[in-house]
């Protein structure tokens, strides 16, 4: 059975913060979902979702966690999961403000349950401490304190819609360093190592799209001996990422002005990968020069 066949998302955060609708979205997904199972009872389900003869393939958890009896039991069950090669398992917790989460059950007239007689807040303030390790295990963080419920079910059908969860995508992009590194880079590689064609006359005005400029970049041993290492770490790191939760993964690569040495790279790892995984690129920093 391969890894990816068998989906595992557990939901899980804190009381108010959407899990109800959580629940409902991944029910219109097509996902088997059962709404808070105790931790104990885990490693029994994952042993159901194993059987060969079981067609139950996508499956969404509600772990509502109420005391700290519970962690022990639950953090077994996930450190179980992890070991699970055929499976693939997804932590989303949903969070909001102290003074959201008070307002909704002040709206709806409930109370909190851990707050035993007392005042809603702290009641969220003793569920937030016990949560605290279990947030920081969560693949994906929702805060749902702006979000009304119909926009936390588009939310919730963009990240995990069939469509989307097949397509973890890598992003390469080029960049000068002389205009800032990019901000939202998972990985960034700096290439100013390899000879500069902006020093040959004629080929300052080019860019690393033209074949004289990708040729002249690639034509030294260390670029080669540069492209075989990083694309062997890139095929271990990418299914890392991927097995993580994240949905993309961006790949930055800079030089000076991003014009040359960066953008033939960018070029030659995208299409290297392109039998492997979803890629797209960009060149950040291209036309910079030719604006000035």
């Amino acid at each position: 059975m391969k890894q990816s066949e068998t989906k595992l998302i557990i939901i899980t955060g804190m009381s108010g913060a959407g899990k109800t609708v959580a629940v409902q979205s991944f029910e219109d997904m097509g996902f088997y979902c059962v709404d808070n199972l105790p931790p104990t009872l885990i490693p029994k389900f994952i042993e159901l979702m194993k059987d060969a003869s079981n067609t139950i393939r996508r499956v969404a958890l509600v772990i509502d966690l109420r005391s700290r009896e519970f962690f022990d039991a639950l953090y077994e069950a996930l450190d179980t999961i992890e070991r699970e090669d055929w499976l693939e398992e997804h932590i989303i917790f949903f969070d909001a403000r102290d003074e959201v989460l008070v307002t909704r059950y002040k709206e709806t007239r409930r109370g909190h349950p851990l707050e035993v007689g007392g005042l809603p807040l702290t009641g969220i303030q003793k569920e937030r401490a016990i949560l605290e390790e279990l947030r920081g295990r969560a693949q994906k963080i929702i805060d749902t304190s702006e979000l009304a419920p119909k926009k936390l079910r588009e939310k919730i059908h963009e990240f995990y819609s069939a469509e989307g969860e097949k397509v973890f995508t890598v992003n390469f992009v080029s960049f000068g360093f002389k205009y800032g590194i990019p901000i939202d880079a998972d990985l960034m590689f700096d290439v100013r190592f390899l000879p500069n064609p902006f020093y040959i006359e004629h080929m300052r005005p080019l860019t690393g799209l033209d074949k004289e400029v990708a040729d002249y970049v690639f034509k030294w041993p260390t670029t080669e001996t540069f492209n075989e290492k990083l694309f062997d770490m890139l095929q271990f790191l990418i299914p890392q990422y991927k097995k993580e939760g994240k949905s993309q993964l961006v790949v930055a690569i800079g030089c000076t002005g991003g014009q040359h040495r960066s953008v033939a790279l960018t070029e030659y790892f995208t299409k290297e990968l392109a039998d492997y995984h979803a890629v797209r690129k960009s060149h950040r920093d291209i036309e910079k020069r030719k604006a000035r």
